[in-house]
């Protein structure tokens, strides 16, 4: 890694925290006003307790697993689904006319709208969360696909047919690097439908595991040291895929292939 990029990713970190910290001062100078109480808005000492205790006790940890399963089960079915259909509805005027009218029907419908449905269809557990989570990455997956593949600059496959590349050369060569921007938007708006629909799920849907229902049962209880313990957790990981995942996937394909250029300052 060049000097350079460890330099970029080290100010990228440094504005992070800068961010973080400072709502994190915001929060504790509100939560020691006394303006609500302490049951409601505990300080941050207390919830950092919070989530070392259960860190510590695995507990969070087994939650967070929990969670995780059911994202990347249905987060994975999404993109075998979502890729290679949005692909072909670009590619094949017939699939596009009959896959688009429905995904632009579906899509306005919340993720979670369909909870009791499924739950009525396929009983309370992984199966509904999985399913909730798929529906909800699917769209994104699919209609940025679509967008991307047919956003392919023209002259980019005349030129490239005209210098003898076949169809699967135009394919990997030109098509799929020129609709990777979408792709990797794709990705990234379908992991963070997926995150939200899976803890929405869990609340209502799940048995007794996974950070929705942590957050729906510690709310039972009054133990908001608990639920902004899992918030917090949530948080994290989501930020750690988008920097980590998705961010070396970028660098791996869009950036290196000169596909878009990064933000300076």
């Amino acid at each position: 890694m060049s000097a350079t990029a460890v330099n970029d990713r080290t100010r990228s970190y440094r504005r992070a925290a800068i961010s973080i910290i400072t709502v994190a001062a915001l929060y504790e100078i509100v939560a020691r006003t006394g303006y609500f109480p302490a049951a409601l808005m505990p300080p941050l000492s207390s919830i950092l307790s919070t989530l070392v205790t259960t860190l510590l006790d695995g507990s969070m940890l087994q939650h967070a697993l929990g969670t995780m399963y059911r994202v990347m089960f249905g987060f994975s079915l999404a993109i075998i689904v979502g890729l290679p259909l949005g692909i072909l509805m670009a590619r094949y005027k017939p699939v596009e006319n009959f896959f688009l009218p429905l995904a632009s029907a579906l899509m306005p419908i919340p993720s979670l709208a369909w909870v009791p449905v499924f739950i009525l269809w396929f009983g309370l557990g992984n199966t509904v969360s999985i399913l909730i989570v798929f529906y909800a990455a699917t769209f994104p997956m699919l209609l940025n696909t679509w967008s991307g593949v047919r956003s392919v600059n023209p002259l980019w496959l005349r030129a490239a047919g005209a210098m003898g590349a076949n169809e699967n050369a135009l394919f990997w060569k030109v098509i799929i690097p020129g609709a990777s921007p979408f792709i990797i938007t794709g990705l990234r708006q379908a992991f963070l439908r997926a995150w939200i629909a899976v803890v929405g799920a869990e609340m209502i849907a799940a048995s007794d595991f996974g950070l929705g229902w942590v957050i729906f049962d510690a709310k039972e209880f009054l133990n908001t040291e608990l639920m902004l313990a899992s918030l917090a957790v949530i948080g994290a990981i989501g930020y750690l895929f988008e920097r980590i995942a998705f961010g070396s996937l970028e660098r791996a394909t869009v950036l290196r292939w000169g596909m878009v250029r990064t933000a300076k300052g």
